[in-house]
């Protein structure tokens, strides 16, 4: 089976009011889990996983692939109460072992909790995925209000930092950091301007931690999606733009999430012992410079 044969190529017009958005209201749903597109063979047998923003979107579909391999999944998330608890369900459906954790990883406190909570839990950490986002559409710079801004940066960029700092003390040799930039860090975009900025940062974030890490045998990479059916599409555009949402794609259809989290999973796997300070673009084959 194929995503073409499972997915409209024209999207339903629909918008949410409320970001990071629900999945469980979109129409369709996205494809989080396909067969043929997971043959897990317990590459990650034994790992702690911590995947923010892990309840919807790309983060059920890496989640959810995560717990096929044999990592026991951390996910953290901000208020998507049923998003979480259906992820969580689907996990244990395939024996898996899920830990939910709700609060605002803008908060370093927060950040710190979640690794004491973790450690507590498993006594492990093995792999962070730094994947929750926020964007908000500006037609203009000066419609970005300083509130916005720092919102925006807080939980793309400094939460990523602060979840990093809170568990580098217990990350080891052949451990894994993933972040999830964006196209748009290296292609801009019109309207999402400090969501556009916020991502180039993380980008760098993952160059830099990269070197500084590899002493240790920690790794840092990124996956870098296109245009993807997640809660953050309806959330972020108004019905006009999610009708035509990945069109100008080559392959003329948004990405669904499944199709990116065998990425995340070679990303932490020894399969990618040699791989640090790279980024994996999935995007339909909207070529760009890196």
């Amino acid at each position: 089976m194929n995503i073409d044969s499972n997915f409209p190529k024209n999207l339903p017009p629909q918008h949410q009011d409320k970001q990071p958005g629900c999945e469980n209201l979109m129409n369709p749903k996205p494809i989080y889990n396909l067969e043929g597109y997971n043959f897990p063979i317990g590459k990650l047998k034994d790992k702690v996983a911590i995947i923010t923003g892990g309840d919807s979107g790309i983060g059920r579909a890496v989640s959810l692939a995560y717990a096929k391999e044999g990592a026991k999944v951390v996910i953290v998330y901000l208020n998507e109460d049923e998003d979480a608890n259906i992820t969580k369900k689907l996990i244990e459906n395939e024996k898996g072992e899920c830990f939910l954790i709700k609060g605002d990883i803008g908060n370093e406190s927060f950040c710190d909790y979640v690794s004491v909570e973790v450690i507590k839990r498993f006594k492990q950490i093995n792999i962070i995925v730094n994947n929750a986002a926020e964007q908000h559409e500006a037609q203009n710079i000066t419609d970005i209000t300083q509130s916005q801004l720092e919102r925006t940066f807080k939980t793309n960029v400094f939460s990523a930092f602060y979840m990093i700092k809170a568990a580098l003390p217990h990350l080891n040799n052949g451990d894994s950091i993933i972040n999830t930039t964006s196209i748009t860090a290296y292609n801009g975009h019109e309207t999402l301007i400090d969501y556009s900025a916020s991502k180039g940062a993380l980008t760098t974030l993952t160059r830099s931690l990269a070197l500084n890490l590899a002493s240790k045998g920690i790794r840092v990479n990124a996956v870098a999606p296109g245009p993807i059916w997640t809660p953050l599409i309806p959330s972020s555009f108004d019905n006009a733009k999610v009708a035509k949402f990945g069109q100008k794609t080559p392959m003329k259809r948004p990405g669904q999430p499944v199709e990116l989290a065998e990425a995340y999973v070679f990303l932490a796997s020894n399969g990618a012992s040699f791989i640090t300070g790279e980024t994996i673009h999935i995007n339909g084959g909207e070529f760009v410079a890196t």
